[in-house]
């Protein structure tokens, strides 16, 4: 059996699910002070009347890294930055501890200045003596040549908490977002800790010693113990639970959107013959463009508990939220309370909605009809603008898959999947302000958490050979070493082939050949002068996201326990 946890702004939700078939859901209000107490309350209720000994997989996602972020709570990091030739580092400025170090490496990895040691000496003293233990390395073309950040990172021993090093986290000679991966990285470093070790304890009080997963914004997941290393993979994995549930709830081969209607946020997904899309490059992160491979999901701030106000210039809703609907006993009128007015809806307290709703109207010389009515129109008209964007913009440029198989046709969805608690009270609502056909399926309620329970485990790897050289490079597994130049592009594929599973393999997961597949392969001559000196080789190996079953059909009789 396998569980899915799926801790979202407002909910957790959770699953247990049989092979194919869904055995137990449950929901559970999240506590963002002890998260953990809302796992507790949502497997105490899965769980009951099950052996837990049986389960053998638990996935989460979580909000926790995004959170920790959103809002400032990440520790500071000494940022030790080696630039070389091109933009100047200071252009990928982040954080209080800054630091660059004078050193460089060509684009083939050959060192052109030393790294100068006095320099990163001072930098981490000046970081220590300000309280800073988490580090990240960043140096130029690393991925080809990592002896510095090697370097720096022998120097940081026994002086780190934590120290993240830019060769490790991508392969891609892309500096500017290394450097910011590998910062948030370390940043978020010790929160994720300190719940891993939490989370582990707990589990143990379920006598569940299940393979624990964590969801990667990618739409794969990758183990606990690797996540430890890596947290800044599980930034954003909410909205990559919310689309792996589509793939494991609704067969799709055509173009299609995902509407996923959260208590705070709204995430919307776009798919192409019933492939969700990736961001190839990396997400942005608070901003600063990153080297985290994800799924590409647009957020917005609206919600079943967005917070309806009025201004000067008219009634706004979201993207402020403080606290659950009026039904709920919740402080102001919300979106959902709206809903309750008109009929649309009829959660919780509906008379505590409408006594809400009526007093902020009354205030600004309306009916409480005619304030809910104003809410929800504006609720919807800004959740079409942003699809209608979304499509726009994503026809404007190449588009990649999960399978990273560029599409050169336009995008042009006639249906929207709708998941999340109010989905079913939008259907009509959006069907006629998008004229195309809105499904809701039968378990909307838990669509992230099925998606978060039947992810199976990916990764990826970017080997790059440089025969003149004689060497090859697999960054991400800190390989580095000589190749004969004889080495061609077939001998790459398949050493690729070879060590992305030998790796997953170390990880305790068996991935059959045939799911490796290969999204890169190039080989170049290089010359000088007038002579062909050798080849550059890049090949890229990925097991791509998929699920591992499809919820047969009886799965929709389950009640959701706990569903308020």
């Amino acid at each position: 059996m396998r569980i899915g946890i799926d801790i979202g702004g407002t909910h957790t939700d959770s699953v247990l699910i049989d092979g194919t078939r869904l055995v137990a859901a449950a929901k559970a209000p999240t506590n963002h002070d002890n998260l953990l107490e809302s796992i507790s309350q949502v497997l105490h209720l899965i769980l009951a009347g099950q052996d837990p000994t049986a389960v053998t997989t638990l996935n989460l996602s979580t909000t926790l890294n995004t959170n920790a972020i959103v809002t400032g709570r990440t520790d500071p990091v000494g940022m030790l930055v080696v630039g070389g030739p091109g933009i100047a580092p200071e252009n990928y400025r982040i954080g209080e501890h800054f630091h660059l170090i004078s050193g460089s490496l060509d684009h083939l990895g050959t060192e052109t200045a030393v790294l100068d040691e006095e320099e990163v000496e001072e930098a981490i003293t000046s970081c220590r003596t300000q309280g800073v233990a988490c580090f990240a390395v960043a140096s130029k073309f690393s991925p080809r040549n990592p002896a510095h950040e090697k370097r720096i990172q022998e120097m940081l021993t026994n002086q780190a908490d934590f120290v993240s090093s830019g060769h490790l986290i991508s392969g891609q000679l892309n500096f500017g977002r290394r450097i910011h991966t590998a910062y948030y990285n370390s940043a978020v470093w010790r929160t994720f800790r300190a719940f891993s070790t939490a989370l582990t304890a707990s589990l143990s009080g379920f006598d569940l010693h299940a393979e624990v997963n964590i969801l990667k914004a990618d739409g794969g997941t990758m183990p606990l113990s690797r996540a430890l290393e890596a947290p800044v993979q599980s930034i954003f994995s909410g909205p990559a639970a919310s689309v792996m549930g589509i793939l494991a709830t609704t067969p799709a081969s055509t173009d299609m959107l995902m509407l996923d209607i959260g208590g705070t946020t709204s995430d919307i997904a776009l798919f192409a013959s019933g492939q969700p899309l990736l961001e190839r490059e990396g997400i942005a992160i608070d901003g600063h463009p990153t080297l985290v491979r994800a799924i590409h999901v647009e957020s917005i701030g609206i919600g079943g508990d967005s917070l309806i106000s009025m201004r000067e210039d008219g009634l706004q809703i979201g993207p402020q939220r403080i606290g659950p609907c009026m039904a709920s006993g919740g402080p102001a009128p919300t979106l959902m309370d709206g809903l309750n007015v008109l009929g649309l809806a009829a959660f919780g307290e509906v008379q505590w909605s409408r006594n809400g709703i009526e007093a902020l109207a009354v205030s600004h010389g309306l009916t409480g009809r005619q304030l809910a009515k104003q809410a929800v129109d504006a609720a919807v008209n800004t959740i079409s603008a942003k699809i209608e964007e979304l499509i726009a913009h994503v026809n404007a440029k190449p588009v990649y898959t999960i399978q990273e198989i560029l599409e050169e046709r336009e995008i042009n969805p006639k249906k929207i999947i709708v998941i999340g608690g109010p989905a079913a009270v939008f259907k009509e609502l959006l069907q006629m302000r998008l004229g195309m056909e809105v499904v809701v399926p039968p378990l909307h309620g838990v669509a992230n958490a099925i998606g978060a329970a039947l992810t199976r485990s990916t990764s990826h790897l970017t080997l790059t050979a440089d025969t003149s050289k004689s060497k090859l490079s697999v960054p991400r597994l800190g390989i580095f070493r000589s190749i004969p130049r004889s080495f061609n592009l077939n001998a790459a594929i398949e050493e690729a082939k070879t060590l992305l599973k030998d790796d997953l393999e170390q990880a305790g997961i068996t991935i059959p050949a045939d799911q490796i597949q290969i999204t890169q392969a190039d080989s170049f001559n290089m010359v000088e002068g007038s002579y062909t000196m050798g080849k550059n080789i890049r090949v890229v190996a990925q097991v791509q996201p998929a699920v591992v079953a499809r919820l047969e059909a009886s799965a929709t009789e389950i009640a959701i326990a706990g569903r308020p």
